[in-house]
């Protein structure tokens, strides 16, 4: 196994859940205290950063908490260590724990926050809620030699061109001749200086996410013959990788809605649950979004959910969800802690695939601030 630092256990883990995923302002998302320069051999995962939690680090020997609720929300003043949280950072700093956030981020990616709310919902057929992110479609076209576009093809495919929904190495090729003339000071593949060449080509085109523009090129220069290729990039209208915030599926049986919050409940693993609607009437679409989602009301709605599931619903947004015929279940904001296991698992086969050495210790400490008597 490999001794890592903390850099490298965190781009691991920006595969999955990358910062451009983040989808609020001004998100405090990435490192928020301490330093990544360092070795890594145990992860706390945790809803939230508290006293607590911390202690819980120190206990377990964490050299690195990963959060989903930053420790830093808005822009600090100052840090007095006479207050609770300046009392937090200094007790972090003085045992060197660093502290990385994934907020929305999280939410987004795929395997993320509002997938493991989906799961344990067991929601089917599921999409998004509301898009948030979603990456332009590039075209390469490149003449080549005949003789060397399956080996062109191929570098292509494993850069990551070619990619169409379920389906990977697409091209198209045509046929051609192509025509130069190498000049003094050229060293060509084929052909002589000073005279006309005419050589049997094929065109092959593919499509690629304007992300992998760079790595595409490589590839495509590393495996190409000539010292001066002719290609061709392309911007297209579609786009690709599109994800967003929330989810929508179905329930894999209709239900009343009385059945439903009692099913959420457990599955969520709360102990009480706030409901708006008809107890009666029957559920089969949910559209839920992890923590706050009240401004999600007429999107849930516009979806055709039958209900909709997410946390801190206020008063009066109930109250608009009621007048609009969407039923709401609230199983409060820390519902979002099924991250905790999702996370810890999430980079354990990440890391047991990189051969890492590092070990993922799920928090067990309670961050809910609110009982229910």
């Amino acid at each position: 196994m490999k001794v890592v630092n903390g850099q490298e256990v965190i781009q691991l883990f920006e595969t999955w859940s990358p910062k451009k995923l983040a989808c609020m302002d001004n998100d405090p998302i990435g490192l928020a205290i301490g330093t990544l320069n360092k070795q890594i051999t145990k992860v706390l995962v945790t809803l939230d950063v508290n006293e607590a939690v911390v202690d819980e680090a120190i206990a377990n020997g964490c050299e690195l908490i990963i959060a989903h609720h930053p420790p830093i929300f808005r822009k600090l003043a100052n840090i007095r260590t006479d207050n609770p949280a300046g009392k937090l950072y200094e007790k972090l700093i003085k045992h060197d724990i660093a502290v990385y956030a994934a907020h929305t981020n999280l939410d987004v990616a795929e395997g993320g926050v509002n997938d493991l709310l989906a799961d344990a919902l067991q929601l089917e057929n599921r999409s998004i809620l509301e898009e948030t992110y979603a990456e332009d479609v590039l075209k390469l076209a490149v003449f080549v030699p005949t003789a060397h576009a399956e080996s062109l093809r191929e570098g292509l495919a494993k850069a990551g061109a070619g990619r169409i929904g379920a389906y990977e190495a697409c091209s198209y090729t045509t046929t051609g001749e192509g025509r130069f003339r190498a000049l003094n000071g050229a060293n060509p593949h084929v052909g002589a200086i000073g005279e006309l060449h005419v050589e049997q080509e094929v065109k092959v085109e593919v499509v690629l996410p304007a992300s992998s523009k760079n790595k595409v090129l490589k590839a495509m220069l590393n495996a190409h013959p000539y010292e001066e290729p002719a290609y061709d990039f392309i911007r297209l209208e579609q786009q690709t990788n599109i994800m967003g915030l929330g989810r929508v599926g179905y329930l894999p049986q209709e239900m009343t809605l009385r059945e439903f919050a009692k099913f959420a409940k457990t599955q969520l693993d709360v102990p009480a649950v706030r409901v708006v609607g008809d107890l009666n009437s029957t559920v089969k679409k949910v559209a839920l979004v992890g923590g706050d989602g009240n401004k999600y009301i007429y999107t849930a709605k516009r979806a055709g959910a039958d209900v909709f599931l997410t946390g801190d619903m206020y008063f009066h947004t109930a109250q608009d969800a009621q007048a609009i015929g969407l039923q709401i279940v609230d199983p409060g904001h820390h519902v979002e802690k099924v991250m905790i296991a999702g996370v810890a698992k999430k980079m354990t086969a990440l890391c047991t695939e990189k051969k890492y050495a590092v070990e993922f210790v799920q928090s067990e400490v309670h961050t809910e601030p609110f009982l229910f008597v």
